[in-house]
Parts: C-alpha cells; structure tokens; sequence
C-alpha cells in the first residue's frame, strides 16, 4: 500500500459534523507529524490541521474552534473530527505526512449543502 487511505466523507447539513480517518501501515507514519489537506474545486491543496508524534497540534485559522484533529500510532491512524460544519468546507480531503511523503491517496469527498 503505497497511498493512504481516507474514508468518512459524505453529504451533510451546515452546522453537522462529520468524522474522517486515515490509515497508513509502517513505520513513516509513527514517526511523522501528519498533516490533514483539503482541496475545493477550483482551488490548490491547502493544509487544514497537523499533529506532531508528540501530539503538538496547528489548525488553519478557518477551522479553529470547528476541527479536532487526532492520531492513534497503535493502529497507524489519523482521525478529523469536524463540527459546524460550514459550506465552504466543502472539498476533497486527504491526508499525507508534513512533508508530503507518500503519493495522495484518493481523498475523502466532504460536501456540505442544504
């Protein structure tokens, strides 16, 4: 398994919440700080929230207060708990290291409509 795998994505209310995972097997990833992405159409790839082995977390400033990210090194996974969700929340996320070290998965669609 070269890519990571996102899962958890689906259609929601503004205001609902939604929670995404991530699993990647090795060694990479119990010694990285992972990083949460987001890209809406139209737009680049931007980083919405990381946490550091030590368990050190940033959050982009447009989802503060409304994201929780976090990581399970036993089960070689990360988790990002999203609440109030907002329209322009809207996009493909995807997980990665940092650094970007592995090749994108294929995401996990978040959409968020009435």
């Amino acid at each position: 398994q070269v890519q990571p795998v996102e899962s958890g994505g689906g259609l929601v209310q503004p205001g609902g919440s939604l929670r995404l995972s991530c699993a990647k097997p090795g060694i990479i990833f119990r010694l990285n700080t992972m990083a949460w992405y987001r890209q809406a159409p139209g737009n680049q790839r931007e980083l919405v929230a990381t946490i550091s082995v030590g368990g050190s977390i940033n959050y982009a400033d447009s989802v503060k207060g409304r994201f929780t990210i976090a990581r399970d090194n036993a089960k070689n996974t990360v988790y990002l708990q999203m609440n109030s969700l907002k329209p322009e929340d809207t996009a493909v996320y995807y997980c990665n290291t940092v650094t970007q070290v592995w090749s994108w998965g294929q995401g996990t669609q978040v959409t968020v409509s009435s």
